[in-house]
């Protein structure tokens, strides 16, 4: 997890809690397995995230690298561009959503936010345990679909890495400066508005 020191914490503006400040998203990880149990933490906080009409529509299909027939399947469902990095994570995911409300089969405009949802609280409960989390929007859903024969009510949205930070010098160099670069964000006054569109909230002071 990172330190006060480390370049990858978040420099906030205003106070945050340090877990969220410590997350970010690697692309170098150790060649060391996460812990059953660990996972289950994470996947079980995903489980409680708030969903629209509580219908949940979030399923994870997900492979070991070091334990799991299927992993193959699923680092070839991820862009080439990603696939190159992330066949050194331990763990990969991929994140699906239900098209439609299970109660009366219309859609679910919300399904991709509330998988969001999902994603972030499983993000957190990683970094509480020491991992890290690298969502991905870099994937092939038609390979996925082909390979883990998904049923076509459900879309394939997003691919998860998760493991244990390692070194960057282990990335091909393009990666490299990506791994200990400060992170950044927009500030908030181009995010949050008060009256109308662009006038920052005096919220900010």
């Amino acid at each position: 997890m990172a330190t006060e020191t480390h370049p990858k914490r978040a420099d906030a503006d205003h106070p945050i809690l340090p877990i969220l400040a410590d997350r970010w998203s690697p692309r170098a990880w150790q060649d060391r397995p996460v812990e059953d149990e660990k996972l289950r933490s994470v996947f079980e906080a995903a489980r409680w995230a708030p969903s629209s009409m509580n219908e949940q529509p979030w399923r994870f299909l997900v492979a070991r690298r070091h334990s799991d027939s299927s992993w193959n399947d699923l680092l070839a469902s991820l862009h080439p561009g990603n696939q190159a990095w992330a066949r050194g994570a331990p763990v990969l995911a991929l994140g699906i959503t239900r098209r439609t409300f299970t109660r009366n089969d219309r859609r679910n405009a919300h399904a991709r936010h509330d998988l969001g949802l999902a994603t972030a609280t499983l993000t957190a409960q990683a970094t509480a345990l020491g991992l890290h989390v690298h969502p991905m929007g870099g994937i092939l859903p038609d390979e996925a679909r082909v390979r883990f024969e998904i049923p076509e009510a459900f879309d394939v949205v997003t691919g998860i890495a998760i493991g244990y930070v390692g070194d960057p010098g282990s990335l091909a160099e393009k990666f490299r400066d990506s791994e200990t670069e400060p992170r950044s964000r927009r500030p908030l006054d181009g995010t949050l508005f008060t009256g109308r569109w662009g006038e920052p909230s005096p919220i900010l002071g």
